[in-house]
């Protein structure tokens, strides 16, 4: 997520190291640099100008103080700009009304209809929401078939009209479905065209009116850059839609819409899309987005995920199981599961600070414990619960029936050895035995 642009600040700040104070020339080279990342990134030139305006201004009216280093200042500087260019706050979704109407907008392949998909799933996991997922796209071919496919995939109801070619009439019934149903959410996903059209405009114009939307967002690729913040202006001087959803993130994206869009329509980003996955979704924060982007991680989105995912009765269980020595290689997979559900694996490690950096050139496969899942498929039910029995000619067979070697199948014991003994360790106040354990290990 924004690799390229991270790069090029993290260069431009560094041409302050070994300076003792900011002056008027130093701090002018290093925004120069920066300033050239941000064009890179495609940001709007204007918006690149008055960012490292204020920034100069920022970094010049105050001293540095002596547990400071003048890049360590500017730093923190660019990352409170950031910020409010992209927003300041964290703003929410309006959920009040009961069902609460969200309107989805957007050109044809910004991700429109998987990301009503993610936003569906993402409020049915809060518990006390019920949405339904409703297709207005009459236009696209498989457009239903696709949305009745991602609603199957989450559990989430679809409403589909598909004899009828008036999108307004279909989101009117829906909303009457809704009531009738107990559906607190209506998710209306809407057509989108290769571009911007006044037949488009016209239509989610029409729907807009008649159904009034609690929320309409507009959804966009955030790989295009730009043309994404251009196309934003055009729907919201038709729309004055409530919020930007960014889609793609997880892409080669240069950063430009990210950075532009909330001062070009004035709106916020409330969403952020990063992978293919369902669960691929981040309320955004611009705060932490500015963090990352300059290298510093997002510790506490990534245990925000954490959270998520954790199970506080299979917790309880898994503790059972190695107090009693009975952790086995299928609560391993549990585990493997629940960090699988988490995000892709790139960007979870972008959360970390420092490890971005450290691992920018390293491709991180987001099937990555494949290898290890296979091998775990093929022990047997007694193999995995019992890994003291696996031996020399189990190894075998299980490496064979993994297609992975005897050498792979021996690492992936190790490690579950050693994993199952830290866990052991830290049960009952137990970090103190491991600290000497790893002191005695130096």
């Amino acid at each position: 997520m924004f690799n390229s642009l991270s790069d090029k600040l993290d260069k431009a700040l560094h041409v302050l190291k070994g300076h003792g104070k900011i002056t008027e020339v130093n701090v002018a080279e290093t925004l120069k640099e920066v300033r050239r990342a941000l064009l890179d990134a495609d940001v709007n030139f204007k918006i690149a100008k008055d960012f490292t305006k204020r920034v100069k201004e920022k970094a010049l009216g105050q001293n540095v103080l002596t547990s400071l280093q003048p890049s360590q200042l500017l730093v923190k500087i660019v990352k409170d700009e950031l910020t409010e260019l992209m927003g300041g706050e964290t703003v929410g979704i309006n959920l009040a009304a009961s069902p609460s109407v969200i309107l989805m907008s957007g050109l044809q392949g910004s991700g429109k209809t998987t990301f009503s998909g993610k936003l569906a799933n993402f409020l049915k996991n809060k518990k006390t929401k019920n949405p339904l997922l409703v297709a207005c796209d009459v236009y696209r071919p498989a457009a239903i078939d696709q949305l009745h496919v991602v609603g199957d995939q989450i559990g989430v109801e679809v409403y589909s009209e598909r004899e009828n070619k008036n999108p307004v009439s279909i989101a009117t019934n829906a909303i009457k479905h809704a009531k009738s149903n107990g559906h607190n959410v209506v998710i209306l996903d809407t057509a989108g065209r290769l571009a911007v059209d006044t037949e488009m405009m016209n239509e989610i114009a029409a729907i807009h009116q008649t159904v009034k939307p609690q929320e309409t967002l507009f959804v966009v690729d955030a790989m295009t850059g730009q043309d994404a913040v251009n196309t934003a202006k055009a729907f919201n001087d038709i729309l004055n839609f409530d919020g930007v959803v960014l889609t793609k993130l997880d892409g080669d994206t240069r950063g430009g819409a990210a950075l532009s869009i909330k001062t070009v329509v004035n709106k916020p980003i409330k969403f952020i899309g990063t992978g293919e996955k369902m669960e691929a979704i981040d309320i955004f924060h611009p705060d932490r987005m500015a963090e990352r982007i300059l290298g510093m991680g997002d510790v506490v989105s990534l245990v925000e995920r954490a959270q998520e995912q954790f199970d506080e009765e299979e917790a309880r269980k898994i503790q059972k199981k190695i107090a009693k020595n009975q952790f086995g290689f299928d609560d391993f997979l549990k585990q493997i599961q629940q960090v699988k559900k988490m995000g892709n694996m790139k960007d979870l490690v972008g959360m970390i600070p420092g490890a971005g950096k450290m691992m920018k050139d390293v491709d991180i496969e987001d099937d990555a414990f494949k290898g290890i899942e296979a091998i775990i498929h093929s022990m047997t039910p007694e193999e995995r619960t019992k890994p003291q029995i696996i031996n020399a000619s189990r190894k075998k067979r299980i490496a064979k029936g993994s297609g992975s070697t005897v050498t792979e199948v021996n690492q992936l014991m190790k490690q579950f050895t050693q994993m199952s003994k830290m866990m052991k360790m830290m049960q009952g106040g137990g970090a103190g035995r491991m600290m000497k354990m790893m002191k005695g290990m130096q």
